[in-house]
């Protein structure tokens, strides 16, 4: 059995809870800067900041960036899906490619696309295949890179069929670029997100060093990547060491290094732009940067990278979270919400045994994305509800049933996908931080995949007030879990999904 071959990643590595990078500040939004010593720091007017609702106005936001992009676009997804709306798409790139073709001055317009190789190349029709004619027909301006962890190879990866060969680890970051305009999502470029699967989405508008920064990453992990060739072939970037054929640790360590250059260099430059905007400790007066020529208002709203790259030794967004847990004081709320909930045990032991409240999102059973799946796939959702039953118990022996709440997402004919965090500090009706991205807070996101999200600090009320009506929305469409929750029909176990969950909760 593939399983047997899985026996070595099977067993959970101890959790280590990661001591705060310094001592939080204790007024305001200005606590949250300890975490410009960990990664770029860009400040920006809220007024750049907005926040979508829905998988239609995402969609429709992502084809009209593209059809007016001039110099770039930038798009990273676990995969492109092969129906009509994700073929919209991709003609509407080839529409701007054509356009650029056609313009009196020669364009500079250039197309990067990231997807995961596994999860990518499934089936005959694939994300491969969907963007194969882009890539014959315009050489010179696109690029599509598909990661495949350094860690399905060997046996393991001539063994494993498809589907499951990418529980070992996946390329998971979306972020979705065009010129200086950013959306940050969970969400994949395929239909049902496009229409009935809620995410979270948030959309910086002229935000050149944001844009800039996400590009730089996006081309360090496809420098890493297999690159796909026009008659469908794959091969590595010259002087790139081989994911899976060429030694693992000669790999990470190239990866690891390709990556936090991007990171480390960024961090440098922000704080040469905008320490005088922020920090007493400025390198620049503001007079300075009057004379200068820098006319920008100052920022009244900060955004911080957050990367996550276990296999590369990166775990930057894991440190960020955990501090963020551990110092919420007592009397603040944090929102928490994730599409499948299976919080790793640090994270599990920092809700339980901290001071702040906690409302935590999760889906129903029927809102689960793998809700009515063939094969073992449609187990999934039933493993989830164990998972739910088993720390729900916890929260209940512990008597943390007033500080600790679980909710559960439900709507007809839609499924689950949003991720993230609010933060409301004590006595403040709107939060004042918000974590936006891929990561579900889960082994896999911890320990398995490539994640990235942003931090967003905001002390502009409208702002936060965005921020909080997305909260709000979203739970609306919740009911608080009780005990009575899993006695109903749709909650019921079969036996063998307990014995087998503790075995593969790592995996999904």
């Amino acid at each position: 059995s593939p399983w047997l071959l899985l026996a070595p990643l099977l067993s959970p590595t101890v959790p280590q809870v990661t001591s705060p990078p310094c001592c939080l500040c204790p007024e305001g939004v200005h606590r949250f800067q300890w975490i410009r010593n960990l990664v770029p720091e860009f400040g920006v007017s809220s007024s750049h900041v907005r926040v979508l609702s829905s998988p239609a106005e995402f969609f429709e936001l992502m084809k009209g960036q593209i059809k007016v992009a001039k110099r770039r676009v930038v798009m990273a997804s676990l995969y492109l899906g092969t129906g009509p709306l994700e073929q919209e798409l991709v003609d509407c790139l080839e529409s701007t490619l054509e356009k650029s073709l056609q313009a009196k001055f020669p364009s500079d317009l250039k197309v990067s696309i990231l997807l995961d190789f596994t999860r990518g190349s499934r089936g005959r029709k694939n994300s491969r295949t969907m963007l194969l004619p882009l890539l014959q027909r315009f050489p010179e301006q696109v690029r599509v890179s598909l990661f495949h962890t350094p860690n399905l190879r060997g046996l393991l990866r001539l063994l494993i069929p498809e589907r499951l060969n990418e529980t070992i680890g996946l390329q998971h970051i979306k972020v979705y670029l065009f010129d200086n305009n950013v959306i940050l999502s969970g969400a994949n470029l395929s239909d049902s997100y496009f229409t009935n699967r809620q995410d979270r989405y948030v959309f910086l508008q002229d935000c050149v060093e944001i844009a800039d920064f996400f590009t730089e990453l996006v081309d360090a992990v496809g420098d890493v990547s297999l690159q796909l060739q026009g008659d469908d072939t794959v091969q590595v970037v010259d002087g790139m060491v081989h994911p899976y054929k060429g030694d693992r640790a000669a790999y990470c360590k190239a990866a690891n290094k390709r990556v936090m250059d991007v990171i480390n260099s960024a961090r440098t430059r922000q704080q040469m732009l905008h320490a005088q905007t922020f920090h007493s400790d400025s390198l620049l007066t503001q007079k300075d940067a009057a004379a200068a020529g820098d006319r920008r208002p100052a920022p009244d709203t900060w955004i911080y990278p957050l990367i996550q790259m276990n296999t590369f030794a990166i775990q930057i967004d894991e440190i960020v979270t955990e501090t963020l847990l551990t110092e919420a004081e007592r009397g603040a709320k944090v929102y928490l919400t994730t599409g499948y909930f299976n919080l790793t045990q640090a994270y599990m032991d920092l809700v339980l045994g901290t001071r702040a409240e906690y409302q935590i999102l999760l889906a129903s059973p029927e809102v689960n994305g793998f809700f009515g799946a063939k094969g073992v796939a449609g187990a999934i959702p039933a493993a989830y509800v164990h998972i739910e039953r088993q720390f729900y118990s916890e929260v209940c022996s512990l008597g943390q049933q007033e500080r600790v709440q679980l909710q559960e997402y439900w709507r007809r004919g839609w499924t689950f996908h949003a991720k993230g965090l609010w933060l409301y500090l004590a006595g403040s009706s709107l939060p004042c931080l918000t974590l936006i991205g891929s990561p579900n807070f889960g082994y896999r996101s911890v320990h398995r995949d490539l994640e990235a999200q942003i931090a967003i600090v905001t002390e502009n009320p409208a702002l936060q007030q965005q921020l909080h009506q997305e909260q709000e929305q979203l739970y609306l469409r919740s009911g608080v879990v009780s005990s009575a929750t899993f006695e109903q029909p749709s909650r019921q176990v079969k036996l063998w999904v307990k014995i087998v969950t503790p075995l593969i909760k790592n995996f999904f």
